[in-house]
């Protein structure tokens, strides 16, 4: 339902891609627009100041709603704009309703009423005050129609009235019922979908709006995560100082493609960003990447450095994003509890319950609820922080020999842990036990869906070497070919896997 109402104004906070000649002072409300979506607040508001005149006065009231709003939509769960963000949505309202009363025939003013009442529903969305965000979505498809009415080649009307269309289609039944008690019509997605792409394609100034709003459709009800990523892709690259846009990126990479190595990759570029000062909100930014990069750290088998990360988020004791200490505490303490360190992961799931944030949209008190009362397997969780142990110490200082021994202890009391067979095969590779390592290596290919993507196509590469180096030329393709082609797997062992290939295949 929320999904719904948000639909139906969440594509009008913002005066856009009307044709030029339809909106005042349209060459300064763009610059405002684009000082917003670099989350360059700062500067939006000085824009603000200066774009009315030759703008409407009533236009720059929306403005400055809408710039509030994207300062919230940073740190959605904060509410310490709320009142200011209240006040002004409310201003913003009133003065348009009034302009639309002193001149109804004037379709500038209508389409600004509409962009007001959007703003509020999105905030209101957010809020979780599902009734008074369709109310107003109500009043921005009046308000809408009436600017079409007057002026039909508004096209960010169009774009807004498509958008309604869309969610009035698909939207759950709970929202249908809602959508009929506030008298409004059904919708058609096929055609709201087309008005949609079509303004993201010739809008004069919605084109990054329209694109925000569509990955969220593309994402929620089409299916397409391809087409979702490509556009939070270019937003990424036409407002470079956004940290939201980078962080969704990361976001969409790890939780619809399920491709962990490129999700790891995107939050490193937004570390390396926000610790460059390159984005706004840098410190919030340093913190949001590196949760995400502890996250698919952990997943990848490296839970000692995402240990490592969540340590240094602690350190720093984060006033945002909201509720990130205590997001930080129950990875940690599930990372703890994954290398078998018990007491410790006990001890951060007492302090999250101790102090839970009041907004929880993460669920952390229920996994930190969660993780007090179910351990670990312990004997897996030992097994696993020793192969770990084992395999950092053969990395720093090639101790073969001490390392084979831990990861054959790890082994023993863990026969089902791929990462520890990976790594112990990668160790036997070292020592010139190839037959060996290759039986640890197969077994690891051969149960794909215990191993990170990762990891395979790392056993596929070292297995290809292996075959190489015994001039199977055959078997060593195979390989390669499968290393290559692994989804998930990170760009450096494609790349190697690839050049392999074609230096072979020549």
């Amino acid at each position: 339902m929320a999904r719904l109402v948000m639909g139906l104004g969440v594509l009008l906070a913002l005066p856009s891609s009307v044709d030029a000649g339809s909106l005042r002072g349209a060459d300064a409300v763009a610059k405002v627009y684009d000082a917003i979506l670099d989350a360059d607040f700062v500067r939006a508001e000085k824009l603000t100041a200066d774009a009315c005149p030759p703008a409407p006065e009533e236009a720059c009231l929306v403005l400055d709603a809408s710039r509030l709003l994207w300062t919230i939509q940073l740190d959605p769960e904060q509410t310490r704009l709320d009142a200011a963000f209240t006040a002004s949505v409310t201003r913003a309202i009133d003065e348009t309703y009034a302009w639309t009363r002193r001149e109804p025939k004037n379709a500038e003013a209508w389409f600004y009423l509409g962009g007001a009442y959007g703003a509020r529903v999105q905030w209101r969305v957010m809020r979780g005050q599902t009734l008074p965000a369709a109310r107003d979505g109500k009043q921005i498809k009046l308000a809408l129609e009436q600017a079409l009415l007057l002026d039909p080649s508004m096209d960010d009307a169009q774009f807004g009235l498509g958008l309604y269309e869309y969610y009035a289609d698909v939207a759950p039944t709970g929202a249908k019922m809602l959508r009929w008690l506030l008298l409004l019509p059904g919708g058609n997605k096929e055609v709201g979908l087309r008005r949609m792409q079509r303004a993201r394609t010739h809008g004069a100034l919605l084109a990054d709006e329209a694109a925000y709003q569509l990955h969220l459709i593309f994402l929620w009800y089409e299916n397409s995560p391809q087409q979702a990523l490509a556009l939070l892709k270019t937003l990424a690259s036409t407002h470079p100082t956004n940290p939201l846009f980078q962080r969704l990126v990361a976001d969409v990479l790890d939780t619809y493609v399920h491709d962990r190595s490129a999700s790891l990759d995107a939050y490193r570029a937004l570390l390396e960003a926000a610790r460059a000062g390159k984005v706004e909100s840098a410190a919030q930014a340093e913190v949001e990447a590196r949760l995400g990069i502890a996250r698919q750290l952990d997943a990848m088998g490296d839970t000692d450095l995402a240990i490592e990360e969540l340590d240094k988020i602690l350190d720093g004791d984060p006033a945002a994003p909201y509720g990130a200490a205590a997001e930080a505490r129950v990875q940690l303490a599930a990372a703890y509890d994954r290398i078998g360190a018990r007491t410790d992961a006990e001890r951060l799931y007492r302090e999250v319950i101790a102090a839970p944030p009041a907004r929880d949209p993460q669920g952390v008190l229920t996994r930190a609820r969660r993780g007090l009362v179910r351990p670990p397997d312990q004997m897996k969780a030992q097994a696993y922080g020793l192969s770990l142990e084992a395999w950092r110490q053969f990395q720093r200082g090639g101790q073969a020999a001490a390392a084979e021994d831990r990861l054959e202890r790890a082994l023993a009391m863990d026969q089902q842990n791929t990462i520890a067979r990976y790594r112990y095969g990668r160790v036997l590779m070292a020592r010139h036990q190839d037959a060996e390592a290759l039986v640890q290596l197969d077994t690891v290919l051969r149960t794909p869906s215990l191993t990170p993507p990762t990891m395979l196509a790392e056993a596929a590469l070292a297995a290809a070497t292996l075959h190489e180096q015994a001039h199977d030329r055959a078997r060593a393709i195979e390989f390669y070919r499968r290393a290559a082609s692994i989804f998930g797997a990170s760009a450096q062992t494609r790349s190697t896997a690839q050049r392999a290939l074609t230096k072979l295949q020549r």
